[in-house]
């Protein structure tokens, strides 16, 4: 009982992870319909910023809230410049540019920094603690805890703002809110910023658990689509549920189940989004969209 006990909290913790950067992938795609595919390599190049920075000298907590306005303000811009003139185009485009993003990032960070895994400072203890026979550490109830608390930031600020109510207009009903006044397009390059934060503060709770480099968030982001397919790819909260619930049963599928161990792990969050897909296109928590013929 200990152990199942143990391998929940273990995968609450890894799913934690996924859960930040699923977020992340549903905002952009509430904003524009697509997934940001480059949003895994964004994340990491932020975080080798906030490397960079502590290297240079500045104390975390001061690194890290300033490689947040940073991973904000690159997002807008990237909006501004790069998906701005594409975004009366087809889907595939966008999809086709992110892709061009994704690896122009990688490049960048393994030019400027090199392939060489790198020991990221975690902004949590690593004491261990125990109860009840079940062993964690304060790392990772701090990496669900940031995760919980960013979903609820996110929640407040979309239900509760007046920016986040035209954010969310903008997404659903962008023609009505123009005749409104609502700024459309600084919308969605607001919601890149917003989903390049969340990204950030991913990178800087993955980076401490799986060292620094510019490949460590490609792994995860396919855990990450997978999270945000199974929670509803328009429902942040289904992406953080989802990430929990995904983390939760590849940790109890890789203990108990022999034939899978940690070499299926990737292979069984793919064949997850195919069930997903095939039998609840919607997610948990997403909507079914029904057409009238």
């Amino acid at each position: 009982m200990h152990e199942l006990a143990q391998q929940i909290v273990s995968g609450l913790a890894q799913g934690s992870i996924f859960a930040s950067v699923a977020l992340a992938l549903v905002l952009i795609y509430r904003s524009m319909g697509v997934i940001n595919f480059a949003q895994g390599e964004m994340a990491m190049f932020t975080t080798y910023i906030a490397w960079q920075l502590v290297q240079n000298g500045l104390p975390l907590p001061l690194a890290f809230g300033l490689t947040v306005v940073i991973a904000f303000f690159g997002a807008v811009a990237i909006e501004r410049i790069v998906i701005r003139p594409i975004e009366g185009g087809s889907q595939l485009t966008v999809v086709i540019v992110t892709l061009g993003l994704l690896i122009l990032f990688n490049g960048l960070a393994g030019g400027i920094w090199g392939y060489v895994e790198k020991s990221f400072p975690t902004p949590f203890p690593t004491t261990p603690i125990q109860i009840g026979g079940v062993g964690f550490s304060l790392q990772d109830v701090g990496v669900i805890g940031v995760s919980l608390a960013t979903l609820a930031l996110i929640t407040l600020f979309f239900q509760k703002t007046k920016l986040g109510l035209a954010m969310r207009a903008a997404a659903l009903y962008p023609e009505q809110s123009r005749v409104l006044g609502v700024r459309v397009s600084w919308m969605l390059a607001l919601g890149w910023g917003l989903a390049a934060v969340v990204g950030a503060i991913s990178g800087i709770m993955i980076a401490p658990v799986v060292f620094l480099d510019p490949n460590m968030m490609q792994t995860v982001l396919v855990y990450a689509f997978a999270s945000a397919v199974l929670g509803g790819i328009e429902s942040p909260l289904g992406a953080v549920v989802g990430g929990l619930i995904l983390g939760v049963v590849l940790n109890l599928l890789g203990t108990y189940v022999d034939w899978i161990g940690n070499e299926l792990r990737l292979a069984t969050a793919l064949a997850i989004i195919v069930i997903v897909l095939v039998f609840r296109p919607a997610g948990l928590f997403g909507r079914a969209v029904v057409q009238r013929v």
